[in-house]
């Protein structure tokens, strides 16, 4: 049989490896030059700049794919685990730093905070029963199938349902544990890693501290776009052709099944497709017969990213390779990304420095800059102003928390802000994961991987179940794989 796949993202890749595993012939299409979707880079002189995710973890989740293929993944693909997950700056001086290790991490917290060592022990462990409890029926099955709520693994979890905090907000719960504000503010950061808000998120999103606290982050030793080249190079050793500069027109659809893709205005017949594309994107533009489900329709996005890339003149031995200048104001911070859509003064801000880590990724004695500060879902703001409001808050910001003069060691600069995130990612509104997860429902009202409107269509990525970041657009296609196996009875 022949599958599409729509769109060549990270979620499509894994996709098309799994699909062609399972004995399809599979054939991807996707609108810009390369793979990677959202996971891209560029170059700028002697500077390498990974432009979209950061972050590495449950590297497991590559390993499969190579192991589907009978490959040890790191003869092609190789990352190493950090020593240190991030650094915290706080504007009365003091510096945390998380490291990999829980029980080093609880010591320096608890030597520069008002909370005891074994407050974070017991808090990591927390995080890591509410995985325990959720990951396989939540992460890496479908929630839209009732087959799996009738699994043993799903009957297990149901008496510890209480322990995974739903009907508490993350903020609520976080300041209800600890005594010091700033453990409360770091670990209310989590909720900005599928772009939803601490202070109305359910607790339950605590689980995705211990995606990095307890399990680890890591980092490919070729940096972070490597990760996209490498399973785009598995894919096309195990036979997946690709089709760049190719958009998709329309998905084709008759008596409520897909049979076929019209692409650069020529119709290619299929037996199965599956869109990696932003799913509002999708229906307002490739499923135009379609009705849009009510609840994806209306649903509230999450928020984008504003980023500014900095080739830097200098090195700063104080910074990690991640790094987190926190606001004074985290309450006002999220209102104004979700309630007056835009960025707040002080905003908290983001350094990502890939060379730290990949010394080829910028000149000797030189380093390059990823600021990224949370920006609202793009509806039209007037983002020229915006962006030149926010850039000198955050120079000023970084000036007041490094003590130096940021500017004079910035030898060029490129931006990415939500507009063109939108124009170039096709992300409704240029929110970096779909719909945010500021509800108690959120997870059952995301856009499942299939749809029983139209036979033969699965949907992976970002914007649908499990969410966004590498892992869950992973995951999406772990639960398509599992659900075209099961619906077209094979066993390979």
């Amino acid at each position: 049989m022949k599958a599409a796949v729509i769109g060549a993202g990270i979620g499509g890749i894994a996709t098309a490896i799994r699909l062609q595993h399972a004995g399809f012939q599979v054939e991807v299409f996707e609108a810009s030059e390369k793979a990677g979707g959202k996971l891209n880079q560029f170059q700028r002189d002697d500077f390498r700049f990974d432009m979209g995710p950061s972050l590495f973890t449950l590297p497991n989740l590559v390993e499969e794919l190579y192991a589907l293929k009978g490959l040890k993944p790191y003869d092609f693909f190789a990352y190493n685990k950090l020593d240190i997950l991030c650094k915290y700056f706080y504007e009365d001086g003091t510096n945390l730093i998380a490291f990999a290790n829980p029980d080093i991490f609880a010591d320096e917290t608890g030597k520069k905070t008002i909370d005891t060592k074994s407050k974070i022990i017991k808090f990591l462990k927390h995080c890591s029963d509410i995985y325990n409890i959720t990951a396989e029926t939540f992460l890496f099955n479908s929630l839209h199938d009732f087959r799996n709520y009738i699994s043993w693994h799903t009957l297990k979890a149901i008496p510890k349902l209480y322990k995974i905090n739903t009907l508490k907000k993350m903020h609520e719960f976080n300041k209800s544990y600890f005594s010091d504000r700033r453990l409360v503010q770091l670990f209310n950061r989590y909720a900005t890693y599928n772009g939803s808000n601490p202070f109305r998120c359910p607790a339950t999103l605590n689980v995705i501290a211990h995606l990095e606290n307890n399990i680890g982050a890591y980092f490919p030793s070729k940096g972070m776009y490597s990760i996209a080249e490498s399973l785009y190079q598995l894919s096309v050793d195990s036979g997946v052709i690709y089709h760049f500069n190719s958009k998709v027109n329309e998905i084709i659809i008759n008596n409520r099944k897909a049979t076929g893709i019209l692409v650069n205005n020529e119709q290619k017949d299929f037996d199965v497709m599956v869109s990696d594309v932003d799913v509002m994107s999708l229906y307002n533009h490739l499923l135009p017969s379609i009705v849009i489900p009510k609840r994806i329709k209306t649903a509230e996005m999450s928020t984008s990213a504003l980023t500014f890339y900095w080739g830097i003149n200098n090195e700063f031995p104080e910074l990690k390779l991640h790094n987190i200048l926190f606001t004074q104001g985290q309450k006002e911070e999220f209102e104004c990304l979700f309630q007056q859509k835009t960025i707040y003064f002080d905003p908290t801000i983001y350094i990502f420095i890939s060379s730290k880590e990949v010394k080829s990724d910028a000149p000797a004695g030189n380093e390059n800059w990823y600021v990224m500060v949370n920006a609202p879902e793009n509806i039209g703001q007037k983002w020229g102003s915006m962006i030149q409001e926010t850039r000198k808050n955050i120079i000023r910001k970084i000036n007041r928390i490094l003590k130096t003069d940021i500017q004079k060691h910035i030898l060029f600069e490129e931006i990415l802000d939500p507009d063109k995130i939108e124009k170039t990612t096709s992300s409704y509104h240029g929110s970096l994961y779909g719909p945010a997860s500021n509800s108690i429902a959120s997870a059952f009202y995301r856009h499942p991987n299939f749809t029983k409107q139209i036979k033969n269509l699965y949907f992976s990525g970002g914007s649908v179940h499990p969410g966004g970041g590498i892992p869950l657009c992973l995951a999406s296609a772990k639960i398509i794989d599992k659900k075209i196996r099961k619906d077209y009875k094979i066993k390979k």
